[in-house]
């Protein structure tokens, strides 16, 4: 019951989500010409290029669906079904989405106003779709396959993709428009770092009187190896058990799951992880 109760919960946010995202580009960003991030700004930028500089029409919905079908046949093979199915959903709702709602400025035609509160829209989208453990497809999918097979931090990737994006909509339309651009993104991530950690690499450290139950449940869910301590609660004078296990940011709503169905009352402190030496498994 509880872990239907949750998939319920997922579906409503990956579907909220995708709602956010579509608001925040055809509301603010697309009709003030400023570009969103990853894959979403790349269909955003091919449709001002094909509608302003050929005698092609395409909507950012239907070149945002296309984009990511290739990225979802690769999510299918390497990543997992379930991880693919809610992929599907967040980018079909999402392109459903920036078909439907007209693009017109939502309060205001202040260029500022729209790039800040544009990336603040889409990022609570994003946010939250992440932190349920889900993906709004395109850059997320690569991102998880690169830290997984690499097993380091993708940042540079994302950098280098949406300054391309950046710099083509710059030379193409002035690179005050850029310039705003970056404002957008700038706020995006600060809000999705809010919502949802940006870190790759995770170190949860669980304390549980219940070590054992834990670790099996965590082992049959998680491809993870896990490190247990015996420790003694200060003020309880209780012995205990302590997990530590490093674990991927994709992996952390799971794993939270995981905790509170087998024991709810457990300490959890999650932190970053900078670097892993010896044995990390990436696939």
């Amino acid at each position: 019951m509880i872990y239907a109760k949750e998939k319920i919960i997922k579906l409503i946010v990956v579907i909220v989500g995708a709602f956010l995202i579509a608001v925040g580009m055809n509301c603010f960003l697309i009709p003030v010409k400023v570009y969103s991030s990853g894959f979403s700004g790349l269909a955003q930028l091919l449709s001002s290029i094909l509608n302003d500089y050929t005698s092609l029409k395409a909507s950012t919905g239907l070149l945002l669906a296309l984009l990511n079908i290739p990225i979802i046949f690769l999510a299918w093979k390497k990543i997992g079904r379930s991880f693919t199915y809610y992929s599907i959903l967040s980018v079909g709702v999402m392109s459903f989405f920036l078909e439907v709602i007209p693009i017109t400025p939502l309060f205001s035609t202040n260029i500022l106003l729209n790039s800040v509160f544009g990336g603040i829209v889409s990022a609570v989208g994003i946010g939250y779709t992440l932190k349920y453990g889900a993906s709004t497809g395109g850059m997320d999918i690569i991102a998880l396959i690169l830290s997984r097979t690499k097993g380091k931090p993708v940042g540079t990737y994302f950098f280098l993709f949406n300054a391309v994006i950046i710099l083509t909509a710059g030379y193409l339309y002035g690179m005050e428009k850029a310039l705003y651009t970056l404002i957008n993104l700038y706020v995006a991530s600060r809000i999705i770092d809010g919502i949802h950690t940006s870190h790759v690499k995770l170190t949860a450290l669980i304390v549980t009187t219940k070590g054992d139950e834990l670790r099996k449940e965590i082992h049959s869910k998680l491809v993870r190896g896990i490190t247990t301590v015996n420790v003694k609660g200060a003020f309880t004078n209780q012995d205990k058990q302590m997990l530590m296990i490093v674990l991927s940011r994709y992996e952390l709503y799971d794993l939270e799951r995981i905790i509170r169905t087998v024991d709810s009352k457990a300490f959890t402190n999650v932190v970053q992880t900078i670097n892993v030496l010896g044995e990390f498994r990436k696939t």
